[in-house]
Protein backbone atom coordinates (compact mmCIF):
# COMPACT_ATOMS: atom_id res chain seq x y z
CA UNK A 1 0.00 0.00 0.00
CA UNK A 2 1.62 3.09 -1.27
CA UNK A 3 1.62 5.65 1.78
CA UNK A 4 1.99 8.55 -0.26
CA UNK A 5 -1.13 9.59 -3.65
CA UNK A 6 -0.75 11.41 -5.53
CA UNK A 7 -3.92 12.96 -8.29
CA UNK A 8 -4.14 15.13 -11.04
CA UNK A 9 -8.09 14.70 -11.42
CA UNK A 10 -8.70 15.64 -14.90
CA UNK A 11 -12.42 15.29 -16.90
CA UNK A 12 -14.67 16.96 -15.30
CA UNK A 13 -15.38 19.50 -18.03
CA UNK A 14 -15.38 16.28 -20.56
CA UNK A 15 -17.55 14.73 -17.71
CA UNK A 16 -20.23 17.44 -18.36
CA UNK A 17 -19.99 17.73 -22.21
CA UNK A 18 -20.68 14.08 -22.47
CA UNK A 19 -23.50 14.38 -20.06
CA UNK A 20 -25.13 17.15 -22.22
CA UNK A 21 -24.55 18.89 -18.64
CA UNK A 22 -22.71 22.46 -18.11
CA UNK A 23 -19.38 21.95 -17.01
CA UNK A 24 -20.44 23.38 -13.47
CA UNK A 25 -21.82 20.16 -13.26
CA UNK A 26 -18.47 18.16 -14.08
CA UNK A 27 -17.12 20.14 -11.33
CA UNK A 28 -19.23 19.26 -8.83
CA UNK A 29 -19.53 15.30 -10.00
CA UNK A 30 -15.68 15.80 -9.27
CA UNK A 31 -15.95 17.16 -6.18
CA UNK A 32 -18.28 13.92 -4.67
CA UNK A 33 -15.41 11.94 -6.95
CA UNK A 34 -12.51 13.83 -3.91
CA UNK A 35 -15.11 12.64 -1.12
CA UNK A 36 -15.48 9.23 -2.16
CA UNK A 37 -11.68 8.67 -3.41
CA UNK A 38 -10.39 10.20 0.88
CA UNK A 39 -12.40 7.83 2.52
CA UNK A 40 -11.18 4.71 0.74
CA UNK A 41 -7.92 6.05 0.95
CA UNK A 42 -8.43 6.80 5.03
CA UNK A 43 -9.76 3.12 5.12
CA UNK A 44 -6.64 2.06 3.55
CA UNK A 45 -4.56 3.86 6.08
CA UNK A 46 -3.01 5.85 3.54
CA UNK A 47 -0.95 8.22 5.22
CA UNK A 48 -1.04 11.20 2.76
CA UNK A 49 -3.33 12.11 0.00
CA UNK A 50 -2.67 14.72 -2.28
CA UNK A 51 -4.98 15.82 -4.96
CA UNK A 52 -4.36 18.92 -7.32
CA UNK A 53 -7.30 21.53 -7.19
CA UNK A 54 -6.30 24.57 -9.06
CA UNK A 55 -3.29 25.32 -10.90
CA UNK A 56 -1.71 28.46 -11.39
CA UNK A 57 -2.37 28.05 -15.16
CA UNK A 58 -6.13 27.47 -14.69
CA UNK A 59 -6.27 31.45 -13.85
CA UNK A 60 -6.46 31.49 -17.86
CA UNK A 61 -9.78 29.74 -17.78
CA UNK A 62 -12.89 32.00 -18.73
CA UNK A 63 -13.87 34.29 -16.08
CA UNK A 64 -16.87 32.64 -15.29
CA UNK A 65 -15.74 29.30 -14.66
CA UNK A 66 -12.61 30.52 -12.68
CA UNK A 67 -15.53 32.20 -10.42
CA UNK A 68 -17.36 28.83 -9.98
CA UNK A 69 -14.79 27.10 -9.17
CA UNK A 70 -13.50 29.37 -6.43
CA UNK A 71 -17.05 29.25 -5.14
CA UNK A 72 -17.43 25.28 -5.37
CA UNK A 73 -13.89 25.65 -3.50
CA UNK A 74 -15.52 27.69 -0.64
CA UNK A 75 -18.73 25.70 -0.78
CA UNK A 76 -16.85 22.34 0.12
CA UNK A 77 -14.79 24.20 2.66
CA UNK A 78 -17.96 24.69 4.34
CA UNK A 79 -19.80 21.42 3.97
CA UNK A 80 -17.07 19.51 4.69
CA UNK A 81 -14.63 20.87 7.46
CA UNK A 82 -16.89 19.14 10.38
CA UNK A 83 -16.95 16.02 8.57
CA UNK A 84 -13.00 15.54 8.35
CA UNK A 85 -12.92 16.61 11.72
CA UNK A 86 -14.75 13.65 12.89
CA UNK A 87 -13.04 11.46 10.54
CA UNK A 88 -9.75 12.38 12.20
CA UNK A 89 -8.29 13.70 8.56
CA UNK A 90 -5.89 16.94 8.62
CA UNK A 91 -6.10 19.62 5.88
CA UNK A 92 -3.71 20.91 4.35
CA UNK A 93 -3.41 23.44 1.22
CA UNK A 94 -0.84 24.40 -0.77
CA UNK A 95 0.07 26.95 -3.09
CA UNK A 96 0.29 30.43 -3.19
CA UNK A 97 -3.29 31.10 -1.62
CA UNK A 98 -2.33 35.19 -1.69
CA UNK A 99 -4.54 34.91 -4.57
CA UNK A 100 -7.54 34.17 -3.57
CA UNK A 101 -9.74 36.47 -1.71
CA UNK A 102 -9.47 37.18 1.62
CA UNK A 103 -12.59 35.26 2.49
CA UNK A 104 -11.57 32.41 1.25
CA UNK A 105 -7.96 32.57 3.03
CA UNK A 106 -10.02 32.47 5.90
CA UNK A 107 -11.97 29.95 5.82
CA UNK A 108 -8.40 27.71 4.66
CA UNK A 109 -6.64 28.80 7.73
CA UNK A 110 -10.04 27.69 9.72
CA UNK A 111 -10.45 24.67 8.51
CA UNK A 112 -6.23 23.93 8.67
CA UNK A 113 -6.62 25.18 12.22
CA UNK A 114 -9.90 22.85 12.59
CA UNK A 115 -8.10 20.00 12.09
CA UNK A 116 -4.71 20.28 12.72
CA UNK A 117 -4.35 17.78 15.75
CA UNK A 118 -5.93 15.20 13.71
CA UNK A 119 -3.40 12.11 13.40
CA UNK A 120 -5.62 9.90 10.50
CA UNK A 121 -4.83 10.91 6.70
CA UNK A 122 -3.34 14.00 5.15
CA UNK A 123 -5.06 15.40 3.06
CA UNK A 124 -3.66 18.27 0.69
CA UNK A 125 -5.16 20.14 -1.84
CA UNK A 126 -2.86 22.03 -4.35
CA UNK A 127 -4.66 25.51 -5.41
CA UNK A 128 -3.26 27.87 -7.13
CA UNK A 129 0.02 25.78 -7.16
CA UNK A 130 2.48 25.21 -9.88
CA UNK A 131 5.70 22.51 -9.16
CA UNK A 132 8.16 25.28 -10.56
CA UNK A 133 6.49 28.04 -8.03
CA UNK A 134 7.05 25.39 -5.76
CA UNK A 135 10.89 25.04 -6.62
CA UNK A 136 11.42 29.01 -7.18
CA UNK A 137 10.13 29.73 -3.65
CA UNK A 138 11.67 26.92 -1.51
CA UNK A 139 15.19 28.42 -3.31
CA UNK A 140 15.05 31.40 -2.35
CA UNK A 141 13.30 30.75 1.43
CA UNK A 142 16.57 28.44 1.82
CA UNK A 143 18.86 31.50 0.59
CA UNK A 144 17.12 33.67 3.03
CA UNK A 145 17.47 30.81 6.17
CA UNK A 146 21.12 30.19 4.81
CA UNK A 147 21.58 33.63 5.16
CA UNK A 148 19.99 34.69 8.52
CA UNK A 149 21.50 31.36 9.88
CA UNK A 150 24.94 32.39 8.54
CA UNK A 151 24.60 28.65 6.92
CA UNK A 152 26.15 27.50 3.40
CA UNK A 153 23.64 26.20 1.23
CA UNK A 154 25.26 23.05 1.08
CA UNK A 155 24.08 22.28 4.26
CA UNK A 156 20.77 22.90 3.45
CA UNK A 157 18.48 20.59 1.58
CA UNK A 158 15.76 22.19 -1.18
CA UNK A 159 13.75 19.23 0.13
CA UNK A 160 13.04 20.88 3.70
CA UNK A 161 11.36 24.31 2.03
CA UNK A 162 9.19 22.99 -0.34
CA UNK A 163 5.20 23.09 0.57
CA UNK A 164 5.18 19.89 1.32
CA UNK A 165 8.38 19.54 3.47
CA UNK A 166 8.13 16.68 6.28
CA UNK A 167 5.67 14.49 4.03
CA UNK A 168 6.72 11.68 2.48
CA UNK A 169 7.69 12.00 -1.35
CA UNK A 170 4.70 10.53 -3.31
CA UNK A 171 4.72 6.77 -4.12
CA UNK A 172 1.55 6.54 -6.78
CA UNK A 173 1.14 9.09 -8.95
CA UNK A 174 -2.05 9.03 -10.73
CA UNK A 175 -3.84 10.72 -13.23
CA UNK A 176 -7.27 10.34 -14.51
CA UNK A 177 -8.81 11.42 -18.22
CA UNK A 178 -6.80 10.11 -20.52
CA UNK A 179 -3.96 13.03 -20.87
CA UNK A 180 -0.15 11.30 -20.20
CA UNK A 181 1.62 14.63 -18.45
CA UNK A 182 2.61 15.60 -14.95
CA UNK A 183 1.03 19.28 -15.81
CA UNK A 184 3.73 21.46 -13.64
CA UNK A 185 2.61 19.18 -10.70
CA UNK A 186 5.21 18.21 -7.61
CA UNK A 187 7.53 18.48 -10.00
CA UNK A 188 10.33 17.60 -7.43
CA UNK A 189 8.42 15.31 -5.25
CA UNK A 190 7.48 12.52 -8.13
CA UNK A 191 11.01 12.16 -8.84
CA UNK A 192 10.71 8.60 -8.46
CA UNK A 193 6.87 8.03 -8.11
CA UNK A 194 5.42 5.64 -10.06
CA UNK A 195 3.59 6.79 -12.48
CA UNK A 196 -0.18 5.33 -13.26
CA UNK A 197 -2.95 7.28 -16.24
CA UNK A 198 -6.01 6.20 -17.15
CA UNK A 199 -8.75 7.29 -19.44
CA UNK A 200 -11.85 7.00 -16.92
CA UNK A 201 -12.42 10.98 -16.47
CA UNK A 202 -12.22 12.00 -12.68
CA UNK A 203 -16.25 12.07 -12.19
CA UNK A 204 -16.29 8.27 -12.65
CA UNK A 205 -13.53 7.73 -10.51
CA UNK A 206 -14.09 5.15 -7.35
CA UNK A 207 -12.90 2.29 -5.33
CA UNK A 208 -12.51 0.27 -7.98
CA UNK A 209 -10.66 2.50 -10.31
CA UNK A 210 -8.23 3.68 -7.12
CA UNK A 211 -7.96 -0.39 -6.54
CA UNK A 212 -6.82 -0.93 -10.32
CA UNK A 213 -3.68 2.32 -9.73
CA UNK A 214 -2.80 0.30 -6.34
CA UNK A 215 -2.71 -3.18 -7.59
CA UNK A 216 -0.52 -1.86 -10.72
CA UNK A 217 1.47 -0.26 -8.44
CA UNK A 218 2.18 -3.18 -6.10
CA UNK A 219 3.05 -4.97 -9.22
CA UNK A 220 6.35 -2.62 -9.75
CA UNK A 221 9.38 -3.16 -8.21
CA UNK A 222 10.76 0.68 -6.89
CA UNK A 223 14.91 0.37 -7.31
CA UNK A 224 15.62 4.08 -6.51
CA UNK A 225 18.77 3.87 -8.60
CA UNK A 226 19.48 0.40 -7.39
CA UNK A 227 19.45 -3.06 -9.28
CA UNK A 228 16.78 -5.41 -8.86
CA UNK A 229 19.49 -8.02 -7.26
CA UNK A 230 20.65 -5.29 -4.98
CA UNK A 231 16.53 -4.74 -3.48
CA UNK A 232 16.04 -8.42 -4.03
CA UNK A 233 18.76 -9.23 -1.56
CA UNK A 234 17.33 -6.67 1.33
CA UNK A 235 14.62 -8.17 1.16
Amino acid sequence: MPKHIAIIMDGNGRWATQQNKPRTAGHKAGVDALRSTIEVCASYHVEVLTVFAFSSENWGRPATEVKILMDLFMLTLKRQAKRLDKNNIRLKIIGDTSKFSLTLQKKIKDVEELTADNSGLLLVIAANYGGQWDIEQASLRMIEYASAEKLALTDLKISDFLSTAGMPDPDLFIRTGGEQRISNFLLWQIAYSELYFTTTLWPDFNKEELDLAIKHYSSRQRRFGKTSEQINEST
